[in-house]
């Protein structure tokens, strides 16, 4: 049991690390994607993944597969390192990406629905 906590927490840290240091796109984007964001054209997912609220255009559906190719890297890289399924850090990456997203922007429900947080 310890053993596990500890992978859990290990894999916790690396994760949060990973996503803080990467900031989760590149420099590039990074604009781009907090413009998506506060326009409620981008919102994260539980699955750890970003997706379309609403229109956007081939910008934006760019946008989001570039950040969701280096999401996805990155979360392969971590569940190899920490000996663990990609659908557990992809669960926990969407968990801490909805917890952290601020006020005023759009996260998904399991149920499919876009809610503003």
């Amino acid at each position: 049991m310890t053993g596990h906590v500890f992978r859990r927490a290990t894999t916790v840290a690396m994760l949060l690390v990973a996503l803080v240091g990467t900031g989760w796109v590149s420099v590039g984007w990074a604009l781009g994607l907090q413009e998506a964001k506060s326009q409620g054209l981008v919102g994260e997912q539980s699955n750890g993944y970003l997706g379309v609220v609403k229109g956007g255009g081939a910008d934006v559906k760019a946008l989001i597969d570039d950040i969701n190719a280096k999401r996805k890297q990155t979360y392969q890289d971590i569940a190899r390192r920490n000996n663990t399924s990609l659908d557990a850090v992809e669960a926990l990456a969407g968990k801490t990406a909805i917890e952290k997203t601020p006020s005023g922007q759009y996260i998904r429900l399991p149920s499919g629905e876009w809610i503003k947080k």
